[in-house]
């Protein structure tokens, strides 16, 4: 059980984060590494990491229902796709052992770091497709398939699972970006959610931080959607790559 002062850090990096989500992403960058560095265990660290920000998901997924209509066939496949895959990834997290997750740990971190200083070349070759026909249809089965994959890192670790799920998305159906960014919302919360839910059955969830994150998270949100035109998105995400790096090579390091 968390005390106090362990309550209160990981609070304020759950508000962070709930800032960070809502003008850049890569908040899962700050509270995983405050969690390790409270002197959580790595795989506690991330079980709890995935429960507490749940929440942001569904609000997120709840705010574009209406970008969902006239997609239920090809949604109702990735979700199952995206359940199959979270249930998975968190399976593999919690039979992998802490020796094995905290080895890749910071590989992990560089990846998620990579993927989130991406995310304006990715957003901008995203936008360059929004509209055109794929240039051949895509059966649902195969786009089924790279979904599940990505899902199975969502449940394993989870930052930048969203950008990952948004380029497939974009690759392989050419669709407008607001119908393919509601389908990236439903499919995240998706995944976060199966993956939470065997986190919940497994009794590692540290649920007082839980608690705490998830309360700090929205109100996060809340203060990043008030600061959205007083600070710039590209330079708080690079400022968050950056930390994310910082924290690999000390992982690696140690």
């Amino acid at each position: 059980m968390a005390g106090g002062v362990e309550l209160i850090f990981a609070g304020l990096a759950a508000v962070a984060a709930g800032a960070v989500n809502a003008l850049a992403g890569g908040g899962t960058l700050i509270t995983f590494p405050t969690l390790v560095a409270l002197g959580i265990p790595p795989v506690a660290a991330n079980v709890t990491n995935t429960v507490a920000l749940c929440p942001g998901y569904l609000g997120g997924a709840i705010a574009q229902l209406k970008d969902l209509e006239g997609q239920k066939a090809r949604l109702r496949i990735l979700l199952i796709a995206g359940a199959a895959g979270g249930i998975l990834g968190g399976w593999l997290l919690l039979v992998s052992g802490e020796r094995i997750f905290q080895a890749l740990v910071p590989f992990l971190i560089l990846f998620a770091s990579g993927l989130l200083a991406m995310r304006s070349p990715l957003r901008a070759w995203i936008a360059s497709r929004s509209g055109r026909a794929a240039t051949r249809p895509i059966a649902g089965i195969w786009l089924a398939l790279p979904i599940a994959l990505a899902a199975i890192y969502g449940g394993y670790f989870g930052a930048g699972l969203s950008i990952i799920v948004l380029s497939v998305l974009c690759l392989m159906t050419g669709d407008s970006v607001t119908r393919l960014n509601a389908i990236k919302q439903a499919v995240s919360l998706v995944v976060n959610s199966t993956a939470a839910l065997l986190f919940m059955l497994s009794g590692h969830v540290l649920w007082s931080v839980a608690v705490v994150m998830a309360l700090g998270s929205l109100l996060g949100g809340v203060l990043g959607g008030r600061l959205a035109g007083r600070i710039h998105p590209s330079a708080l995400q690079w400022t968050v790559v950056a930390i994310g790096i910082i924290v690999a090579i000390i992982y690696l390091i140690r």
